[in-house]
């Protein structure tokens, strides 16, 4: 046993003595033997420089196919003609897209025109190229107060509202939203001075107005209940009475199939249950509404 151990003892300091050996390699020059270049290494160092070496090639040859054109070469990496043909391929499909949502929308709104529903605003689809979750939509303190200025300045400005072109001057080219949708009960006539139509519907339905313009009077009256009107472009005016109630101001601009008030029966002569009493004038003149609005 005590041989054994001497034995075991003298190979561990054999093998210690082999990694704390010196080596040394060196070039010569063949033809006169003189020593051109040498080096001495442990072990444990010519261990240490071989694993810097192979890390020093793995992380350049890394950054040579990460920050250079030779990732290019790598078998199914897109090159450049690539991805750009998938960048114009994607927008080219987000444009047809569009024009579909477009052309869709587009006979949808003949339809509602056709039918006298509100049409739909065309353009008010997304663009899916932009991310809006990034787009902050609160007011900041300068624009509240150019708000309040603009809203202060324009709120009895009868031009603010949608401006018709001053060559509309033919009634018939105009088209007019239906306040309400029911059966007329009491016609135009002027002899008698019922300068408005007459129009039953359900109660508490929404009266919208026939076009853009500003509010310039609401009020109520023992006569016709609450009452508001309405100035639009081109010398026009719309007058709503026997409402429930009313949904604007005078002074507010309205666009056109904008709800404004309540259909009601307020009032307390010429009325008889809920509907709408429905007057249109045209620079001072009263308009029969049949003729411009399918009820």
């Amino acid at each position: 046993m005590p041989g054994k151990r001497l034995s075991m003892s003298k190979n561990e300091n054999k093998k210690q003595k082999n990694w704390r050996d010196k080596y040394r390699f060196s070039v010569t020059n063949d033809t006169t033997f003189e020593e051109v270049w040498r080096i001495r290494l442990t072990q444990y160092n010519a261990f240490l420089l071989i694993t810097f070496l192979v890390f020093f090639i793995i992380g350049s040859t890394t950054c040579l196919i990460a920050f250079t054109n030779l990732r290019e070469f790598i078998p199914g990496y897109p090159n450049v003609t690539m991805r750009r043909n998938i960048l114009l391929s994607a927008i080219r499909l987000d444009s047809l897209e569009r024009e579909v949502d477009l052309r869709d929308k587009y006979f949808a709104n003949l339809n509602a025109i056709i039918s006298g529903e509100k049409p739909v605003e065309i353009f008010s689809l997304t663009d899916s190229t932009k991310n809006y979750k990034t787009i902050s939509f609160g007011k900041s303190p300068e624009d509240s107060v150019l708000r309040a200025q603009v809203e202060k300045e324009s709120r009895f400005s009868l031009s603010s509202g949608p401006v018709l072109p001053e060559a509309v001057t033919n009634m018939a080219s105009l088209h007019f939203f239906p306040p309400v949708k029911g059966i007329v009960s009491g016609k135009f006539n002027s002899r008698l001075k019922h300068y408005g139509t007459d129009i039953v519907t359900r109660p508490k339905s929404p009266v919208n107005a026939m076009l853009g313009g500003t509010v310039i009077f609401t009020g109520w009256t023992m006569e016709t209940g609450f009452v508001i009107e309405v100035q639009h472009s081109n010398d026009i005016i719309s007058v709503y009475k026997h409402n429930a109630s009313l949904l604007k101001e005078t002074g507010d601009l309205v666009r056109t199939g904008e709800a404004i008030a309540i259909v009601g029966d307020s009032g307390e002569i010429y009325t008889s249950g809920p509907h709408l009493h429905l007057e249109i004038w045209y620079k001072g003149n009263p308009l029969d509404p049949e003729k411009h609005i399918i009820f």
